[in-house]
Formats: C-alpha cells, sequence, structure tokens
C-alpha cells in the first residue's frame, strides 16, 4: 500500500510594520495613564478651586465640612452608649458640639481626648454615622474602693486610678475603705485577697497602708491586725483558719501582730473600770503575749 505523504502548510510570513507605526502604538500605549493622570489632576483642581471659592474656615476639614453641610451632612443627633455615673453636662461638654454644625467638620479624635480627660471615663470611642449622627461609646471605670487620705475621700478603681473626688457619700458602706498614702496602688491585691476570706472580710471596717509597703486592718471590734509586708494573702488564709479553730476575732484583742512568720503577738484590750475608764492598774496598751504558730 503506497505510504501517504503530509504535506505542512508553509508558515504565512507577515510583513513587519513599518518604524512609524511601532512608534504611534508605543505613544499611544503611553498616552493613555497620561491622560488618566491629567483627567485626575483636573478633578482635584476643580474641588480644589471650589472649596477656596465657596468654602469657608482655617483648615481643609473645616472648609469640606461648610461645603458639604450645604448638601445636609450636618449634625442632627448625638447619641452616647455606656454612660452610667459620667456626669451628663461635663459629658456634652467634652463632646462638644450641636445640633446643625457641619459633620464633616468634628473632629472625632479631638472629641475622644477631650473625653478620655474626664476622671469616670477609662476609655471612650467617638465616630460620624452619615448623615448627621455623632456616636460616642464610654467604658467608665468600675469604683472599687474609697481612698482617704488627709481628710479628703476619692474613689478608686481595682489599678488605683482615681474615678471621681465628689458623690463619694453614696459610695459610703458599699466599698470598702483604704487609708495612708501608697494605699490605691496596692488596694487591689489586698482587697482581692480578703474577698476569698469573707469571714475576715466582713469584720473589716478599714484598711490602713503602713509606710507604703505594708497593712493594718482595722475590725469592727476595734482590733488592729497586723500583716506582714507582701505576704498579705497567705496571712489572711492563716487568720481564717486561725478564726474558725479557735473564734480568736471574737476575743477582746487590741491588737494582733502576724509579722512573724513563726508566732503570733497579740496584745489584749485594756480591763475598764466601773465608770468605764481604762483601770488604771493597766498599761495604755496592756500587755503583749506570744503564741507560737499552731502546728
Amino acid at each position: 500500500m503506497p505510504r501517504v505523504r503530509k504535506f505542512r502548510a508553509a508558515p504565512v510570513v507577515q510583513d513587519r510594520p513599518g518604524r512609524w507605526k511601532l512608534l504611534v502604538r508605543r505613544q499611544r500605549r503611553l498616552l493613555v495613564p497620561a491622560v488618566v493622570a491629567v483627567a485626575c489632576l483636573a478633578v482635584v483642581a476643580t474641588l480644589v478651586g471650589t472649596l477656596h471659592l465657596f468654602g469657608h474656615g482655617e483648615t481643609f476639614r473645616e472648609r469640606v465640612g461648610h461645603l458639604t453641610a450645604s448638601a445636609g451632612l450636618r449634625v442632627r443627633d448625638v447619641v452616647i452608649e455606656g454612660r452610667k455615673k459620667t456626669p451628663d453636662a461635663l459629658l456634652r461638654a467634652a463632646i462638644g458640639v450641636v445640633p446643625g454644625e457641619p459633620i464633616l467638620a468634628y473632629s472625632v479624635e479631638a472629641a475622644r481626648a477631650r473625653i478620655e480627660t474626664i476622671q469616670w471615663v477609662a476609655k471612650a470611642s467617638v465616630e460620624r454615622r452619615l448623615p448627621g449622627t455623632i456616636v460616642v461609646r464610654l467604658e467608665e471605670r468600675s469604683p472599687f474602693a474609697v481612698w482617704q487620705r488627709d481628710g479628703r475621700f476619692v474613689l478608686i478603681d481595682h489599678d488605683g486610678k482615681t474615678v471621681t473626688d465628689s458623690d463619694v457619700a453614696s459610695f459610703a458602706g458599699e466599698l470598702p475603705l483604704v487609708v495612708g498614702p501608697g494605699a490605691p496602688a496596692a488596694a487591689g491585691v489586698l482587697l482581692d485577697a480578703l474577698a476569698a476570706q469573707p469571714d475576715i472580710q466582713s469584720r473589716v471596717t478599714a484598711a490602713v497602708r503602713v509606710g507604703e509597703r505594708r497593712w493594718n486592718l482595722r475590725l469592727n471590734t476595734g482590733t488592729d491586725v497586723l500583716l506582714p509586708e507582701g505576704a498579705e494573702v497567705q496571712a489572711l488564709a492563716r487568720l481564717a483558719a486561725l478564726q474558725s479553730a479557735h473564734a480568736l476575732l471574737d476575743r477582746p484583742l487590741q491588737a494582733l501582730d502576724m509579722r512573724l512568720p513563726d508566732r503570733l503577738v497579740f496584745r489584749a484590750q485594756p480591763s475598764r473600770a466601773p465608770d468605764g475608764k481604762p483601770d488604771p492598774k493597766d498599761s495604755p496598751l496592756g500587755q503583749p503575749t506570744a503564741a507560737r504558730k499552731p502546728t
């Protein structure tokens, strides 16, 4: 059988474009981006010119705000979320906007910084919600204790930051009292440890910071409990165990010193004469007695 030969078509040879055609094609590719750039510059120039002609204000934001206000972009409402204790008048003054002002001229960053200077406010966020609403969200400080120093009372949070120095009386009896220099910064650890020992906590009327390094607890019986420096948690657990086993805090004690790791030193309250005054046979502070730590 004869072989069938396959024939390949000869390639079509195209004429190479001339030099001028190649130059025109290359220039056309470069021309499109240039036209787009010129159009963008024209738009920007038109906007800037419009702002200078019709807008008024010292900054670019103010000019944009006043120009767009004619299109209805004005503040119509201010929504506040998360406010419980922050004074409303003080907050409104910090927000610093009234209905009718251009919303795009309003600086949310400056407003947030002003709001966060209010003592009650731990954190704030401010945003525009077009066309006409300003939304303010607050995260308030939570009062944790009352701090007394030099006859003044201040509310503090868990981190020791000042919440407010006014309206403290409304929290009287609700929050623990800490006294003395350095008390706010160290109060969190002590009060958390007291919360873990509710029987002891219910007897404490004040915690006094001594030398900015350790605590004395004043109990509702008049007893002072001297806690060791840096070991409040362990000392309170030990005191709770002693109270449970021996009702130690129900005894007439003037002071209970727990600063020594291996023993307790307690001072009994002075006996009273029939007229209610301290018995002259007793010293004003009573006689100290040491008891070794129970094993």
